[in-house]
């Protein structure tokens, strides 16, 4: 049997005739951290005073290293396990430094035992981990509640046991010293092999530092396995009673929620059409009197998010910069435009040449707004080096409905298909190569949807907003092309 796993074989128990928890099974292998999840009322706090043995079970086994924690005498016990419990009462004044010291109480042997090196090394290391160092003759009553928990977890390290029971430590904690502790435990559980259990009110962090988690639900296992497995949206919805998005976080492979208020009924629905978009030299743009769900490949403002106003910059042939997103941000502080609520491209194009054109239906129609220039076009199936030029098409597909992610990826698709298409029929070609070209090296495109009316579940090329999509986006760029051309030769002639 490993030392310091932990198995739990069906614990069943609480406060009164009826148990609080029933028939609860799991193990923890040393070096592993399980998160214990549940809506209030669900048991795991229960759970955890039987395992720590705070609370006596009506039936079932906890064992520790093969060994029940029945058999194990109280100094004994607490060598083997260490607990921070969800409220700590302080019952006389002491010192930061002298509650850490406590933890040191189990590895005292004799009536008259001394205080060793290692017990002072244990403190030590424990506080400056948990960063309250400078606390160490601070009294406990003069602290707030974060520091406080922040010196009974350091009083849990200093113990040194093999197996950690945690109950909602980040309480009391900001942000930063959440991230501190579970940084701390986690690294404990991975470098020295310390079993650790923690119930989270958080589900986030729960899937974030754990390695597997127990979901609970009015006293029973709901679901127990990786982050993956049970950070699920039904499930979650299902024992919260509260509706959830799941994702990914964006930095490490683990789930993350985020929670949905309740449906409220919409507002009217406000319908972005072509007379909205203003059109000059400098810019086009778009102020949408409501926010919209947008995805792109823009210079400021790239990826998903939530915005009012769409803006596609003319910065002229010549334009050079190291740092165009640094640039861009510069140049939309100056201009006026918020910051967070704008997303940006830009454009070698003139931009009164812009063409914008509604398709689908006419009620709440699809929006498609193309400036173009394709002097530097290049056919994408040749992968030769070239240097890359400012000249662009730029995209904008604005949808008055709803769009899943799902169908804002798919139109997309469509988008993309449909201007290369449109630049097949208007025999534009890479110079370089001789072939049609695909578009340009810098080319942008920007799917935006009001997120109120019609509900649009795809958009690929079968379903009618996806045919809106095609249209739109083959007649706006092949008539911006056209411009292009025309405001070229005219150029030409002029400079003859």
């Amino acid at each position: 049997m490993q030392f310091g796993m932990l198995r739990v074989k069906e614990l069943t128990g609480g406060y009164g005739a009826a148990p609080v928890v029933r028939s609860v099974s799991f193990e923890v292998e040393a070096g592993t951290m399980l998160g214990i999840l549940g809506p209030n009322g669900s048991g795991k706090s229960t759970l955890l005073k039987m395992m720590s043995g705070l609370l006596q079970a009506d039936s079932g086994t906890v064992e520790i290293g093969g060994r029940s924690i029945a058999e194990y005498s109280r100094k004994a016990f607490a060598r083997q396990v260490a607990v921070l419990p969800q409220l700590q009462a302080d019952t006389f004044s002491q010192t930061a430094y002298q509650t850490v010291t406590l933890g040191r109480y189990p590895h005292q042997t004799g009536l008259f035992a001394g205080w060793s090196d290692a017990d002072e090394r244990a403190v030590q290391k424990a506080m400056d981990r948990m960063g309250v160092t400078e606390y160490r003759d601070t009294e406990i009553e003069f602290m707030s509640g974060g520091e406080r928990q922040r010196v009974f977890v350091a009083q849990a390290l200093a113990q040194e046991a093999p197996v950690l029971l945690l109950d909602e430590p980040t309480n009391h904690l900001d942000i930063a010293h959440q991230q501190q502790l579970l940084d701390t435990v986690r690294r404990q559980a991975t470098e020295n092999g310390l079993t650790v259990v923690s119930v989270f009110h958080d589900v986030n962090l729960a899937s974030l530092y754990c390695d597997r988690l127990l979901l609970m639900d009015r006293g029973e296992v709901a679901a127990i396995g990786t982050p993956d497995e049970v950070v699920d949206e039904r499930k979650m919805e299902r024992v919260y009673a509260a509706r959830v998005r799941a994702g990914m976080h964006p930095e490490v492979p683990k789930p993350q929620i985020t929670l949905l208020p309740a449906k409220e009924p919409e507002d009217r629905q406000e319908v972005i059409r072509k007379a909205d978009f203003s059109v000059s030299r400098e810019y086009v743009h778009l102020n949408s009197r409501i926010p919209m769900m947008a995805v792109s490949s823009a210079v400021f403002g790239a990826g998903a998010g939530w915005y009012r106003h769409f803006v596609n910059r003319n910065v002229g042939a010549d334009y050079s910069t190291d740092d165009a997103g640094t640039e861009m941000r510069d140049w939309l502080y100056e201009t006026g435009f918020p910051l967070t609520q704008t997303v940006a491209m830009m454009t070698a194009a003139m931009t009164e040449d812009a063409v914008i054109g509604e398709y689908g239906p006419p009620d709440a129609p699809i929006v498609v707004c193309v400036t173009a220039g394709v002097g530097n076009a290049v056919d994408a199936s040749l992968g030769t080096d070239r240097d890359a030029y400012a000249g662009t098409i730029n995209t904008w597909v604005i949808v008055n409905g709803h769009l899943p992610e799902e169908a804002l990826i798919q139109g997309m698709i469509t988008a993309t298909e449909a201007k290369a298409k449109a630049m097949q029929t208007e025999h534009v070609l890479d110079p370089l190569t001789g072939t049609v070209a695909t578009g340009t090296s810098t080319d942008s495109l920007l799917i935006a949807a009001t997120q109120r009316g019609n509900r649009y579940p795809y958009a690929g090329t079968a379903t009618e907003l996806g045919k809106a999509i095609g249209r739109g986006v083959f007649e706006c760029t092949a008539e911006a092309i056209r411009r292009y051309r025309n405001r070229k030769a005219d150029f030409e002639r002029e400079s003859r």
